[in-house]
């Protein structure tokens, strides 16, 4: 099938129309000459870009993969030339800070341009995905002399990073890490230890890269309190390499082209970032960037999906479709027949909504921190915090699912590998892992975001996003109808878990769920505003929301009520 396309003009119509960015940015002075062309330059040029360069080395990155040979990784074909251009061409450097080799642009930019990389080829844009971290988390934490050696070089894009933190022993739960490092005279760290699932670790890409790494000192307690992050370069700045080796690199299901290494350090030159035992703290900096940016992997997986599978239903004719199509040419396309439309419509409002709420939280994210009114950026900083892990988790959970359907368009065609779809499929799976499983991110929405404060920081953010409806519409009255019902389900889940430290644990996967799904429609209602009610583009994905997606959100509220129902209230017993 053809290489993915951006979809550039859908893309501006929600980033100007929808959610008016512009007139969000007017009110950041750090953004005061970005206006409507300008990101709109930026859009396009980049889904050129993508389309040009990137897009074509999907195929090749799959089947030919990334190669290991005593300690080295050599890529696959064509990858290291695309991402030269990519970083020369200054895409990695869109939304770092001028000073530091940045073109100062919104974060909401960046977040559009990953969302057209992972699109186009997700195995590439491994390599890129940890950059913006990366530089945010060395700017904020590292020492001088350290930001002075690497934070222009991240910035630009001119050495790639990873995140070291898995270990055979300790995955999600990074308190059990084990890697040493031993303090040297000269101020540097001595690191020892196995970190696995690093993706690019090793690659021939860039001239170095540069590991951040939990680590434990000597004397630091047992748990996450006891970790440390440390900066270990491929090669020294006296261009030696350092002692960080590739064992081996797995053999996985898909992602071909992005090599996931086991690496040892084995006396290998580090200097700390931040405080001694306050790892985690930076190093969330760094993951809570790749949360949203694996949300925009989900969000472009499945429009990749969607764009084969729409292309494939245009051109298979089989028997008659059922009803009136629209002329007697296209009444044997598959794209005619109510079962493929239902699937198609379906991914299509997944999308749209999808790219809404994405780049509104990329938004949010400069408000955060560029906003003069205090107010105003506390705000920001909820949306971020509580949206961040219900994107994360649905859209990639979508991204699978969702092009599993996409796959079922195809029939048996879908299922061999000339027509492309099935990698869509392969690569889509580990993102419902990486960064954080989605059961965990339920986790900390509910357990840590929603309960300690009774529900505060969720309603207020649920009054903000009233405040972007109008009960005399009836698309939005409906939504305020759902926006309710979750603050009464949500009400009864506080109480009742005030008695059963395990209930939510249980029902949090439908929780996230059932937010996600109002947040799905209040994303729509947004739409709606902004689109011609007879514009089919936009009304057909919306009416597929309403009657397709839509019904699953009472299912998530039985599922809360009846476990609610199953704890005892003490306020109740005799």
């Amino acid at each position: 099938m053809n290489d993915y396309q951006p979809s550039t003009d859908d893309m501006l119509f929600l980033l100007s129309r929808v959610l008016k960015t512009e007139d969000h940015l007017r009110a950041l002075p750090a953004y005061s000459e970005v206006d409507a062309e300008l990101m709109r330059q930026v859009v396009e040029e980049a889904g050129k870009f993508v389309a040009a360069v990137v897009a074509p080395l999907n195929r090749s990155g799959d089947e030919i993969g990334a190669r290991f040979s005593a300690g080295e990784v050599t890529m696959p074909p064509g990858f290291r030339d695309a991402y030269q251009s990519f970083w020369q061409s200054g895409w990695p450097a869109l939304a770092a800070a001028p000073e530091d080799g940045g073109q100062g642009l919104p974060a909401v930019l960046e977040a559009m341009l990953y969302e057209m990389l992972s699109a186009a080829n997700h195995g590439w844009t491994m390599a890129p995905g940890l950059l913006h971290g990366a530089y945010e988390c060395i700017k904020h934490h590292a020492a001088d002399a350290l930001k002075e050696r690497y934070l222009e070089k991240l910035a630009t894009g001119e050495w790639l990073a990873t995140m070291c933190l898995t270990e055979p022993q300790a995955g999600s739960d990074l308190g059990l890490a084990r890697t040493k490092a031993l303090p040297q005279a000269d101020g540097s760290y001595q690191l020892d230890g196995t970190k696995i699932f690093i993706s690019g670790g090793e690659h021939d890409m860039t001239d170095n890269i540069v590991h951040l790494v939990l680590a434990r000192l000597p004397d630091a307690p047992p748990g996450p309190k006891g970790l440390s992050l440390f900066l270990a370069p491929k090669f020294m700045p006296d261009g030696a390499r350092n002692a960080v080796h590739c064992e081996r690199i797995e053999e996985k299901m898909g992602l071909h082209g992005s090599p996931t290494c086991v690496i040892r350090f084995d006396q290998a030159t580090a200097w700390i970032i931040g405080e001694p035992g306050r790892g985690l703290n930076a190093m969330f900096v760094m993951m809570n960037a790749a949360r949203l940016h694996v949300a925009l992997q989900g969000i472009g997986l499945l429009d990749a999906a969607w764009q084969k599978a729409d292309a494939y239903s245009r051109e298979r004719r089989q028997m008659r479709a059922p009803g009136r199509a629209k002329s007697v040419a296209e009444a044997d396309l598959i794209s005619e027949h109510p079962a493929m439309r239902r699937i198609l419509d379906t991914q299509r409002a997944w999308i749209d909504a999808g790219r809404v709420l994405a780049y509104r939280t990329a938004l949010e994210l400069d408000l955060a921190k560029y906003h003069p009114e205090a107010a105003r950026r506390d705000a920001a900083q909820r949306w971020c915090s509580l949206v961040t892990p219900v994107l994360k988790a649905a859209f990639t959970q979508q991204a699978f699912y969702g092009g599993s359907e996409c796959l079922q368009v195809f029939g048996g065609h879908g299922y061999v590998r000339e027509w492309g779809i099935e990698q869509n499929v392969r690569d889509a799976r580990v993102a419902m892992i990486y960064e954080g499983t989605n059961e965990i991110q339920a986790i900390d929405f509910l357990v840590r975001k929603v309960l300690p404060d009774g529900g505060q920081a969720l309603a207020l953010w649920l009054d903000a996003l009233r405040a972007d409806l109008d009960a005399a519409r009836p698309n939005e009255a409906r939504v305020l109808d759902r926006l309710a019902a979750l603050e009464v389900h949500t009400g009864q889940l506080l109480r009742a878990a005030a008695h059963d430290n395990t209930l939510a644990h249980w029902v949090a996967d439908d929780y996230l769920r059932a937010v996600a799904l109002v947040l799905l429609d209040w994303a729509w209602a947004q739409i709606g505003r902004a689109a011609a009610p007879a514009m089919p583009r936009w009304s057909v994905p919306a009416q597929a929301l309403e009657r397709w997606v839509m019904p699953e959100l009472t299912m998530r509220f039985a599922i809360i009520a009846a476990a609610v129902e199953q704890v005892p209230l003490v306020e109740n017993a005799s």
